[in-house]
């Protein structure tokens, strides 16, 4: 006979008691009751059926921005049901000027959602106060789902299967989501205690309200601090089924390549398999994959690099995205642009290694390499969350690529109120070089404390056939984050022989001292300004053994925020910078090794999503290595509305850079042109063009999600050697097909 487990402690006021469905305390914590109902409810985002009177509404929703801790503007009220198989939320917002109300992107998973009038719910399932499911909408019914790991670390491209609806009413809008128990993880079957919180976003107002008081230090990703989030208690857990999935796959190409060491024309290739998904338990998912296909992939934005380290890009690749998470280490941040990252990390975040990144698993120089087969088991059990994953890619002589096996393995373990420690292995075999395998060991610890502090450190080591002595990689960051003031202290060492080659490092052979401060007034009764920002920082950077400074960073921010959410930033930087060796900046343009000294101010204007073109435009100049000088001119993450429906995204990066060694110009432009007929079905084309490369490269791509969880792909590409005898010559072009087909047992 199984003991009982021992009921959750609640974090907060206690349960509600029938008929009501939220209790509140005056430090502005919530817990709220869930109601169960006889039968499915018919999502159609409506609210007419009987239990919407019947059943009292949960409000009292508390704005974080602007007005921390004042009660939301615009009346919102939400619910929460439940049967046998699915957890409900409703809500109903109500909005005084409907007319200024901004839903205008409906591509199923895109940032973009929360920059409109949005809804948000967040669920910690395993009531750890730091892991959650986040599930967004709008009022054109757009789609955004994502995991939550240790309160930050969000997992943009997880997907599962759930279904929303808006709907409206004269005085606003309303929505009704359904979320089958299958799409969660949590502990045991019957009554939960689960973590919960709702964010209305009112973005004509630029005024973020939540179920419990968020403080405003935690800004744009408030939602993700679940330590303030409020209870959901009432709910009853079906009973553990089978918690199979099986995804089959049908996947056709044609492919010339003029560039592979093994030229190509019009080769023809089909591929069928399948990925396996099993639950252990409700919180220990193993995965399974055969003869894996990445044919859906989107191509990659090219970036302008003026510097002698790596560029980044994200993963995209399905099979590895649940539980990516859990792999978090030490810090890193896994983004492609470390401007979307907090002001505090965005200097130094680039240069943390990635201990484990799964991107460099079936890939090789850009070309996809073949998956023989591979397994993983993620999930949570009690206070520990852990990850296991064994890959073995096949060889492929075009890439230089030979059959190689890939290992990793990660735990941590919950400590105190919201920290963590861990541990992480990974082993690939052969190494990158051919000899030997490459192993990598480390530990990190997560501390937080109160709502502002921080700590974060962690110590890895590498053992690679042939390289002996400093293959070690070390850090410590301490973060005072309040909304008024902040602070930040880090020290980072990367040994000159520290090879994680299941990992990414953007550099090797450095140390690094940086301090950051802060001061963010806000204000009083403007109508205009929302906060000021003053940051000042310094970086010191010397090689591993600290004989050698390499760079020296003094950087001032002012930044100006408005209520309409635009905001104007300008910075000063004044940089040493030492080249050991010739840097090749350009073709023909080449910088000595030696010391340099120059200086850059630049100017940011960004554009917030209620305007007809968004986007965040910035003008650079400033000297440049040996007494030249640098212009550079961006737009990123343009967008033109036309309606939520059609959209077109232009970007612009170009770099005048004119030095005693030579001149060049860089420029890269993108058009990208979205036709999104449902949240579900997008047809997006890519065009980009390199000035410096000289190359061409555009892409059409179709997905429809034509079931929940199953999907199909039709993609077009094409790279060219742009302008080549006056036309541009063909290098590569795929035409790929994919359909998937998502079975739940």
């Amino acid at each position: 006979m199984s003991a009982t487990p021992a009921p959750r402690v609640i974090d907060g006021p206690p349960p509600p008691v029938d008929p009501e469905v939220e209790s509140r305390d005056n430090q502005g914590h919530a817990t709220i009751r869930a109601v169960r109902i006889a039968g499915p409810l018919k999502i159609d985002g409506k609210l007419d059926e009987e239990m919407y009177q019947e059943v009292r509404p949960i409000g009292g929703f508390i704005q974080q921005e602007p007005h921390e801790g004042e009660s939301i503007t615009e009346r919102t009220e939400a619910w929460v049901f439940f049967d046998d198989t699915t957890l409900y939320v409703a809500a109903r917002c109500w909005d005084s000027r409907p007319e200024r109300e901004i839903a205008n992107e409906l591509r199923r998973d895109m940032v973009n959602i929360s920059n409109n009038d949005n809804f948000v719910v967040i669920l910690d399932t395993f009531y750890d106060r730091r892991n959650g499911f986040y599930f967004q909408t709008s009022p054109v019914g757009a789609l955004r789902d994502l995991t939550i790991t240790d309160e930050g670390n969000p997992n943009e491209s997880w997907n599962t299967i759930w279904y929303v609806k808006p709907g409206r009413f004269d005085g606003g809008w309303t929505m009704e989501m359904a979320i089958p128990f299958k799409s969660l993880r949590y502990g045991s079957a019957g009554p939960q205690v689960w973590g919960i919180n709702f964010r209305r976003t009112m973005k004509w107002k630029n005024e973020n309200a939540f179920l419990t008081r968020v403080p405003n230090a935690y800004g744009g990703l408030g939602i993700f601090y679940l330590s303030v989030a409020g209870t959901l208690v009432g709910l009853e857990a079906p009973a553990s089924s089978r918690n199979l999935e099986l995804k089959p796959y049908l996947a056709s190409s044609i492919t010339t390549d003029r560039t592979a060491a093994v030229p190509t024309s019009n080769e023809w290739a089909k591929n069928v398999g399948f990925d396996f998904k099993y639950g252990l338990t409700r919180g220990l998912i193993a995965d399974a994959t055969y003869n894996t296909d990445f044919a859906q992939i989107e191509e990659d934005l090219q970036q302008v690099n003026l510097t002698r380290f790596s560029l980044f890009f994200p993963e995209k690749r399905d099979f590895f995205l649940e539980g990516q998470g859990v792999y978090a280490f030490g810090g890193a941040q896994l983004v492609a642009n470390p401007g979307a990252l907090p002001a505090q990390l965005q200097d130094t975040a680039g240069d943390v290694p990635i201990v484990f990144f799964s991107r460099q698993i079936g890939l090789l120089n850009g070309q996809a390499l073949p998956v023989i087969a591979g397994g993983r088991l993620t999930g949570t059990m009690g206070r520990y969350s852990i990850g296991a994953l064994n890959i073995e890619t096949d060889d492929k002589p075009s890439a230089g690529a030979v059959r190689t096996n890939f290992a990793a393995f990660r735990v941590k373990r919950n400590i105190l109120r919201k920290s963590n420690v861990g541990v992480i292995a990974t082993r690939r075999g052969p190494s990158a070089g051919g000899v030997g395998d490459n192993i990598v060991v480390g530990a990190d610890a997560n501390l937080n404390f109160y709502k502002s502090i921080s700590v974060n450190s962690y110590f890895v080591k590498t053992r690679s056939d042939g390289l002996t002595g400093h293959d070690t990689s070390y850090r410590t960051r301490f973060d005072y984050m309040a909304d008024r003031y902040g602070l930040a202290f880090e020290e980072m060492m990367v040994g000159d022989n520290f090879n994680p080659e299941i990992g990414f490092r953007r550099r090797h052979d450095f140390a690094r001292n940086y301090a950051l401060a802060r001061f963010s007034p806000r204000p009083k009764n403007s109508r205009v300004v929302r906060r000021f920002t003053f940051r000042g920082s310094f970086d010191y950077v010397t090689n591993g053994d600290r004989t050698q400074l390499e760079n020296r960073t003094l950087k001032g921010n002012f930044l100006t925020e408005f209520q309409n959410s635009d905001n104007v930033q300008l910075e000063h930087t004044h940089d040493y910078e030492f080249l050991p060796q010739d840097f090749h900046i350009s073709p023909g343009v080449v910088v000595p090794t030696g010391g340099y000294t120059y200086q850059n101010t630049k100017v940011t204007y960004l554009l917030g999503q209620q305007h007809r073109v968004s986007g965040t435009a910035s003008l650079a100049h400033g000297s440049f290595y040996g007494g030249g000088t640098k212009t550079e001119l961006n737009f990123s993450a343009g967008r033109g509305i036309v309606t939520s429906r059609f959209s077109i995204e232009p970007g612009l990066s170009f770099n005048r850079v004119d030095l005693p060694f030579g001149e060049f110009s860089a420029g890269l432009w993108n058009a990208r042109i979205v036709v999104a007929p449902t949240p579900r079905m997008a047809i997006s084309s890519l065009l980009q063009f390199n000035a410096l490369a000289h190359t061409l490269n555009s892409s059409v791509r179709l997905r429809w999600e034509y079931i929940p969880g199953s999907e199909l792909f039709l993609v077009y590409s094409d790279g060219r050697n742009a302008l080549v005898s006056g036309v541009p010559e063909l290098m590569n072009r795929t035409l790929a097909f994919k359909v998937t087909r998502l079975l739940r047992f």
